[in-house]
């Protein structure tokens, strides 16, 4: 067994300059490390099956959870239940770097979730 870690970990890039890192890529748990750069924004999605919980590392992000904005800092996470659609930006001048924890994994059990107009 060997320490994972984001020098390590199966590397990806996502969006405009962001980066992800799979630190545990099993069926029931997914574990992963990202990179988001200043300005960026996530696409807005939901999961079928999938929770997640969201937990800020460094910087700040901006977690949209069915309408309602949660602006997170360094320490501090939000879960995400299964079906409510979410987004992640990062509206400061700064990288932030997060964990993104979902069980069972999320990749496959994405669905866009556009955002509501009002019409």
């Amino acid at each position: 067994m060997t320490a994972v870690s984001a020098g390590n970990a199966e590397h990806y890039h996502w969006g405009r300059d962001c980066d992800g890192w799979h630190l545990l890529a099993a069926d029931d748990l997914s574990i992963i490390e990202e990179r988001m750069s200043a300005g960026a924004t996530e696409q807005r999605h939901r999961h079928v099956r999938a929770r997640q919980f969201f937990y800020v590392l460094e910087g700040e992000a901006v977690l949209e959870v069915d309408g309602t904005p949660h602006c997170l800092h360094r320490g501090e996470g939000l879960h995400v239940p299964p079906g409510a659609a979410h987004q992640m930006r990062n509206d400061s001048g700064a990288d932030s770097r997060f964990l993104v924890v979902s069980a069972p994994r999320s990749h496959g059990d994405r669905v866009a979730a556009p955002a509501d107009t009002g019409a």
